[in-house]
């Protein structure tokens, strides 16, 4: 017990739910309400033990309170899994019964989507869920919030490349995408459109085949082999964990950001990226631009003051570099310390938020 508790140290709640008839294995954990009501998205997959299930998702909320903050949201972090394979447990009964779940917490914890969470699955949760965002267009919702996760990133991209290369584009780089789903897919097109020259992987042949017919001039390789090809930047839009030592020891790339959550395999990888003269941006300070449209949702969704607020994730990238150079320490340390001092500020007083998204 001493050491689940020692896990959970720094979280204000985190709740299991279930429900037999549907197969419903779900936990919520919150880390942080002091800016807000926790916001972050319903990751579905099909863990191997509840106790991946429950790392990931305090992993992961974690890093939502640290994301809230530097996008300037007024919203605490917080995250949900679902324990199990969408492609085979998904049913309206258990969506609806996620849903009820959610409502139990009364609004501490505003969800949105994830990996195998759709804007589908959204809109029968929130059918129960008032505190639901990410929905369909026709729910009152932005739709597919990866639009505005893969500007994010670009604008943390041109911010890197100012730093080492003294102009705030990719033109004339080479750039690598590992993963092109919805996030991956349009971050490879923002790239391009900017003169970039780029090279992507994903183990999705079908992925990758969608990809190319509408960007031909998009190369492709296989996923195991990008890392290690001649790079000025890397961008990991996959799952986690996929900056690991080896990765690390391989790359040419001069610059490291991309959409994946959690992509550092242990803490030690951001000083092995220094080491080797890799500036990283961390995740949750270049890839909060979904999170930003579906936080508008609560206010009226409008895409071009979404769009307008993600764009300062150039400015805010700027400043957390800017942090890093005059304090000595890695990104990754200046964006924590930023991102701390936002939440101990705190924007939230008790007893406002929950009725305010009610």
């Amino acid at each position: 017990m001493s050491e689940v508790l020692a896990r959970l140290s720094g979280h204000e709640q985190v709740v299991f739910g279930s429900d037999p008839a549907t197969g419903l294995r779900a936990i919520v954990a919150i880390h942080s309400t002091r800016r807000g009501p926790a916001l972050g998205g319903t990751r579905w997959r099909a863990y191997a033990s509840e106790d991946e299930a429950l790392a990931d998702v305090l992993a992961l909320s974690r890093a939502m309170s640290y994301k809230n903050a530097l996008a300037g949201l007024d919203h605490g972090g917080g995250k949900a899994v679902l324990w199990g394979d969408p492609a085979t447990s998904r049913s309206p009964a258990l969506l609806h019964a996620y849903g009820r779940f959610l409502r139990s917490l009364g609004g501490r914890y505003v969800t949105a989507g994830d990996v195998g969470c759709t804007v589908a699955d959204l809109d029968v949760i929130g059918e129960e869920n008032p505190w639901t965002t990410g929905r369909s267009p026709e729910r009152g919702g932005g739709g597919d919030s990866g639009v505005l996760t893969a500007y994010g990133v670009f604008q943390g991209l041109r911010a890197c490349a100012e730093q080492v290369w003294g102009e705030p584009s990719l033109r004339g780089r080479r750039v690598g995408v590992s993963g092109v789903g919805k996030v991956g897919a349009r971050l490879a097109g923002l790239l391009a459109d900017d003169g970039a020259s780029v090279v992507v992987a994903d183990p999705d042949a079908d992925a990758i085949t969608r990809l190319r017919a509408e960007r031909p001039g998009v190369d492709a390789v296989e996923p195991d082999a990008l890392a290690g090809l001649d790079l000025d930047a890397y961008a990991p839009c996959a799952l986690g964990g996929a900056l690991t030592d080896d990765v690390v020891s391989g790359l040419s790339a001069r610059v490291v950001a991309g959409a994946a959550n959690n992509q550092l395999a242990h803490p030690g990888v951001a000083a092995a990226l220094a080491e080797r003269g890799v500036l990283y941006a961390p995740d949750f300070l270049v890839n909060c631009g979904g999170v930003i449209q579906v936080a508008d949702e609560l206010n009226g969704f409008s895409m071009e003051r979404a769009r307008a607020r993600t764009a300062r994730v150039f400015d805010t990238t700027r400043e957390v570099l800017a942090l890093a150079q005059a304090e000595g320490v890695l990104p990754v340390a200046a964006a924590e310390r930023l991102a701390e001092a936002r939440i101990a500020e705190g924007t939230w007083h008790a007893g406002t938020g929950a009725e305010r998204l009610s």
